[in-house]
C-alpha cells in the first residue's frame, strides 16, 4: 500500500447517510479477484443512467468537485460486510472517507486497504458541507501522525483517534503481513532467546 502520513486536498461532498456497501458498489460488480478496476463502477447506479450515461446531478460527474477526500453522512458503509466497497473507494482515487459515523466492518476494510475512515462531530462535519457549498475548491488537511484534521478555510483544527497499530500501518504503507515482517528482527530475538524443551 501507498505510505499516508499527511494529506492536503479539496474535498468532495455526498451529505447523504445511511450510504450502504451496496450503493457503494452493486452487487454485479463483485465479479473480478483482485482490487483494480472498481473504481469506474463507485456508486454505479447514482452515478449512471441505464444507459451507462453519466447523471449530471451526481456529485462525481460534476467537475466542480475533485479531491482525495469523499465528505459522506452520518453512517457510511452499513449494510454487507463487502470488501469491495473500500476496494471501489480507493480505486477511485480517495484516501479519506470523513463521516460522523461509520459501520465497524466498513471501517475496518478501509483502514485494511489503506483508507482512513476519519470521524468527526456532526458539528464538524456540517462545517465542512457548508465550507465547501461556500467554495468548492476549499482545502482540509489531514495530519496522520498528529492525528489532526484542519478546514484550512476556516482555521478549525479538530483531533481525531486512530488504532495505533493501524496507523502505524497506514503510516508505513503496511498491510498486516508487511507489519509483521517489519518485526522479523524482534521475532529472530524472541525466538533465539526461548528456551528450548524439547526432548531432542
Amino acid at each position: 500500500m501507498t505510505p499516508f502520513k499527511k494529506l492536503t486536498s479539496s474535498a468532495v461532498p455526498l451529505p447523504i447517510e445511511d450510504v450502504d456497501t451496496d450503493q457503494i458498489i452493486p452487487a454485479r460488480f463483485l465479479k473480478a479477484i483482485t482490487r483494480e478496476g472498481f473504481g469506474e463502477n463507485l456508486f454505479r447506479d447514482w452515478r449512471y443512467n441505464k444507459d451507462g450515461s453519466p447523471k449530471a446531478d451526481f456529485v462525481l460527474n460534476n467537475p466542480t468537485y475533485q479531491g482525495q477526500i469523499l465528505v459522506a453522512g452520518a453512517n457510511f458503509g452499513c449494510g454487507s460486510s463487502r470488501e469491495h466497497a473500500a476496494w471501489a473507494i480507493g480505486d477511485y482515487g480517495f484516501r479519506v472517507v470523513v463521516s460522523s459515523y461509520f459501520a465497524d466492518i466498513f471501517r475496518g476494510n478501509a483502514l485494511n486497504n489503506g483508507i482512513l475512515p476519519l470521524v468527526v462531530t456532526p458539528a464538524v462535519l456540517n462545517e465542512i458541507f457548508e465550507t465547501i457549498e461556500r467554495d468548492p475548491a476549499a482545502r482540509f488537511t489531514v495530519d496522520l501522525e498528529a492525528e489532526e484534521f484542519t478546514n484550512e478555510a476556516t482555521g478549525t483544527v479538530t483531533s481525531f483517534e486512530i488504532d495505533p497499530y493501524k496507523k502505524t500501518c497506514l503510516i508505513n504503507g503496511y498491510d498486516d503481513i508487511d507489519y509483521l515482517l517489519s518485526q522479523r528482527e524482534k521475532i529472530d530475538a524472541f525466538e533465539a532467546a526461548r528456551v528450548d524443551f524439547s526432548l531432542a
